[in-house]
């Protein structure tokens, strides 16, 4: 059964640090790309981060310097470490297994997770 369990999220303080884990059980995840998207309320969900099979990383512009995606194929888990966290940053986080070839075409996806970041 494919899943994708994530943990972390919560309400943090401006600047504060958050990790967003997500343990996946998806046929060849080696070698997908795995994605970190994010919904705001009132907004369109949008890519955060990805990570491709061989390591190579995108983020979008808001979140550069602050937040880091990383990988461990050998326990089938993406992670989103989240620094510096500003209010702008508040959404529903969820991961993402791509289709295999792409990069944010997701397959499968996480359950979602609040993040709320206070001023």
């Amino acid at each position: 059964q494919v899943r994708l369990v994530q943990s972390g999220g919560g309400l943090v303080q401006v600047g504060d640090s958050l990790r967003l884990s997500c343990a996946a059980s998806v046929r060849a995840f080696s070698s997908r790309t795995m994605d970190w998207f994010r919904q705001a309320p009132g907004k369109q969900r949008e890519l955060v981060a990805y990570i491709s099979s061989t390591g190579s990383t995108y983020y979008i512009d808001s979140v550069k310097g602050r937040f880091t995606i990383s990988r461990d194929n050998t326990k089938n888990t993406v992670d989103l470490q989240m620094n510096n966290l500003e209010p702008e940053d508040t959404a529903v986080y969820s991961c993402a297994a791509a289709f295999a070839g792409t990069t944010s075409t997701p397959e499968y996806w996480g359950q979602g997770t609040q993040v709320t970041v206070s001023s």
